[in-house]
């Protein structure tokens, strides 16, 4: 049989002490001695005291918990920005609440509700790709004092801290490896376009191209998903178009993927005649038959990084300032056989 929990008005009775010095000595009061301290936890363990810490949450205003949605938990890159978040935060007594919207608005909304109906201290999100009205996210804004952080997949809204990667600069950099490669014919793979990373990607790929005296062909810029389906039929458009690259760069490695698998059915050589580049350096890239070139994301950083935007943020707020971070992270490339003719 279990033996029942104690309260303080039990370990206070036993001690002959009050309640109030049981509280503070439990609560490491700076004015109880170490030796009560010490006294009042030994006891409370032998009478199997558990603390209430939904009465503690309400009494602090802080649960120590913090809500982190994600478009979906099965990737490399979410999965890793959850761990670095995570890592940052645990040595601070935080506990994390993990919800994938499966790139549902609907879905986003509800986890946001629920979030905040369990009160915890800060949500970390990276919106789905059919958030385009932002009223929601506002909403929380403008009624509670919860604070928000985008990472990734983020929205410009005043007021919320962002910690992103330079999009832009990943796109850029995949191109211009082709180009020196020796590449002149480079198709794009853009991803959903509703989504400012891949706006930013299409941009660093077009303005590789125009500073290396290329020209940017609307015909080479296709709108896929991220997904292996959507790399192969990315390939099968523009075979049936008869508009061949001699070099793909993906905004997704997924999609990458399924043009890869769709080249070689064709029985068309990587990198030799289509060369290809992919984006998130998902673990899988190095680990397949032709290993595959990438941008790295860091994610475990960005977690890092948006953990330490929350933490920043809460001791500002404690002395009635908090101002909005945009943290930008340089991505990496690394440069595999899928890509590499010279």
């Amino acid at each position: 049989m279990n033996k029942k929990s104690a309260t303080i008005y039990d370990i206070s009775k036993k001690l002959n002490v009050s309640v109030a010095t049981v509280s503070r000595a439990l609560n490491d009061h700076p004015r109880i001695s170490e030796a009560t301290k010490d006294l009042v936890r030994k006891t409370a363990k032998e009478m199997n005291y558990k603390q209430n810490n939904l009465a503690k949450a309400l009494k602090s205003g802080e649960t120590k918990n913090v809500g982190i949605i994600v478009p979906f938990v099965n990737t490399n890159f979410f999965s890793s920005v959850i761990r670095g978040i995570e890592e940052e935060l645990s040595p601070f007594g935080y506990h994390v609440i993990i919800c994938q919207s499966h790139e549902d608005v609907n879905i986003e909304k509800r986890h946001l509700n629920t979030l905040l109906n369990a009160q915890v201290d800060g949500i970390f999100m990276s919106v789905s790709k059919t958030t385009i009205d932002t009223e929601h996210i506002q909403n929380i804004l403008d009624t509670t004092n919860t604070p928000i952080i985008f990472f990734d997949r983020k929205k410009d809204i005043p007021g919320i801290s962002t910690v992103t990667i330079d999009d832009y600069r990943g796109g850029y950099m995949a191109t211009e490896h082709l180009i020196k490669e020796g590449y002149k014919n480079i198709c794009h793979f853009s991803g959903d376009l509703n989504l400012e990373i891949y706006q930013n990607r299409l941009n660093g790929y077009k303005q590789a191209l125009i500073d290396h005296n290329l020209p940017v062909k609307e015909e080479n810029i296709i709108t896929t998903g991220s997904s292996i389906d959507a790399g192969i039929e990315a390939i099968k458009t523009l075979w049936d178009k008869k508009s061949i690259p001699d070099a793909i760069f993906s905004s997704s490695d997924f999609a990458a993927l399924g043009a890869c698998q769709e080249l070689k059915k064709r029985k068309i050589k990587i990198p030799q005649e289509v060369a290809v580049i992919g984006f998130s350096n998902e673990p899988f890239t190095q680990f397949m038959e032709l290993p595959m070139s990438s941008v790295d994301q860091t994610p475990v950083t960005m977690g890092k990084m948006a953990g330490q935007v929350f933490l920043e943020g809460i001791k500002e707020s404690g002395s009635g300032v908090s101002t909005e971070k945009k943290v930008v992270l340089t991505p990496e490339i690394y440069i595999r056989k899928s890509s590499k003719r010279k």
